[in-house]
């Protein structure tokens, strides 16, 4: 049975060193760009010809951001207006990156903890500098829940700030496991096919079990593949919330 795991093993696709320094296009990289460009042309597909009624490309680049400019103003109000196209890019290239990565011979870049935890990260730094931007000092204001007993006080701040720096590590694990999972599984389903059919005889009329199982799985993935892309955008909006909107 071929190692599940090989999936995810990163190679150089174009070796490339600058003084010293490994700058190689690696499977990984050229996945990124392929993610970009999908999302790039998808976009101006359904932008390049706008019509009071829109045809189908436009009517689905119109649907998916819509979609997120009412998650953002749910979450964030109107003040969340100027952050719509940065979460709108965020969503569509996490999609773009779970659902390239379902086909065959493909890479999932967002299968990498690298990739979810670089984005996470820039979410978290972006979130204390819009912070500080809008309320100054205040903005430590939010490890200090409003009512607070003096006596709890010191618990509550300390249990707050461990919550408020664990948040790129629980925000970019979550995409990162749920991808890495569900493509491990299609892995080794897809190995107990091709064993059952080298064994033959009785053997190989049961492959068809592991196979209805992938249709299943693919299925879930493609499902967990959309749902991710949305959890990790709601949650991007949620933590911007904090920096424009302080409620502490």
């Amino acid at each position: 049975m071929a190692n599940p795991l090989e999936q995810f093993e990163i190679h150089p696709a174009a070796p490339l060193s600058i003084a010293g320094v490994d700058a190689s296009l690696t499977n990984a990289g050229i996945f990124m760009l392929i993610s970009s460009l999908s999302v790039a042309v998808f976009v101006l597909m359904g932008v390049r010809r706008s019509n009071v009624v829109p045809g189908r490309w436009q009517s689905m680049v119109e649907l998916c951001y819509e979609f997120i400019a009412g998650m953002v103003k749910e979450n964030i109000g109107q003040k969340g207006r100027a952050y719509v196209p940065f979460v709108f890019t965020l969503f569509m290239f996490i999609l773009a990156g779970n659902l390239i990565g379902l086909l065959p011979y493909s890479f999932t870049v967002t299968s990498h903890l690298a990739v979810t935890f670089a984005f996470a990260g820039l979410i978290f730094l972006a979130t204390i500098v819009i912070g500080f931007i809008n309320h100054g000092a205040h903005f430590l204001g939010m490890f200090v829940p409003k009512d607070t007993p003096i006596l709890l006080m010191p618990l509550i701040i300390v249990i707050e700030v461990i919550s408020f720096l664990s948040r790129p590590i629980t925000h970019s694990v979550r995409l990162f496991a749920n991808m890495t999972a569900g493509h491990i599984l299609l892995k080794v389903f897809a190995g107990f096919i091709v064993s059952l059919l080298l064994a033959g005889g009785v053997l190989s009329g049961i492959s068809v079990l592991p196979a209805l199982m992938i249709v299943i799985l693919n299925a879930l993935e493609l499902l967990v593949a959309v749902v991710q892309a949305y959890v990790f955008a709601l949650l991007t909006c949620v933590y911007l919330n904090d920096a424009v909107n302080l409620e502490h």
